[in-house]
């Protein structure tokens, strides 16, 4: 990972005030994705993470003040990115249909290049609830978004909500899970080739 958090992931009580800040607070989740994603939270140490960032210990107290403080920022980090490489993936000019695998090629391929997050973001139901809540509930208003902007423009069937964007947002995750990060590596394309198709004709015979 490279990008600065975005204003709404990552953040801390202590937000850097200068570049260098900024790198090191990077390095800092960098790293404690590497940690927490190998190791799990509990097996995880603050020594563990600073030293794969190439820190002094002094500088992970800069920015947080414990282990939990870290991961809790981490989840909300890595779903800004997630936000931030789907958004990428969209268009000027895509239809609804196309805007929404769009931002399932964003997502996918983010997991396959950071398999981590489907570890870390399970353990945030245990180690922070609030967190893990977010992130799928942030993620959810995205797609339900993107449904009411197809209703809008007569794309999408009418009277599509909450409900459909969950289980939307179910079937991204269960074909990244099994294509991405069980072993079974398939091109994202043909991932995202497998939704289009359900999104367009469902499963019932013509």
């Amino acid at each position: 990972m490279s990008t600065i958090p975005a204003d709404e992931g990552g953040k801390t009580s202590k937000e850097p005030r200068t570049e260098r800040g900024r790198r090191t607070l990077r390095k800092l989740l960098d790293a404690a994705a590497i940690e927490f994603g190998e190791k799990g939270f509990h097996e995880a140490s603050i020594s563990g993470i600073t030293r794969r960032a190439g820190t002094a210990l002094g500088s992970f107290y800069t920015y947080f003040d414990s282990k939990d403080e870290i991961f809790r920022a981490l989840v909300s980090d890595m779903s800004g990115m997630v936000r931030a490489r789907s958004a990428e993936e969209v268009k000027p000019g895509m239809n609804a249909l196309e805007v929404e695998t769009a931002a399932l090629t964003g997502f996918l391929k983010f997991a396959v290049e950071h398999k981590e997050i489907y570890r870390i973001v399970d353990e945030a139901e245990f180690v922070d609830p609030d967190s893990y809540r977010e992130h799928y509930v942030s993620t959810a208003k995205r797609i339900l978004s993107r449904l009411e902007n197809g209703m809008a423009s007569g794309e999408f069937r009418p009277g599509m909500g909450e409900a459909q964007a969950w289980a939307l947002m179910g079937m991204y995750v269960f074909l990244g899970m099994r294509y991405a990060i069980m072993g079974e590596d398939r091109p994202v394309e043909e991932m995202v080739a497998v939704a289009r198709g359900i999104l367009e004709n469902g499963i019932r015979p013509e």
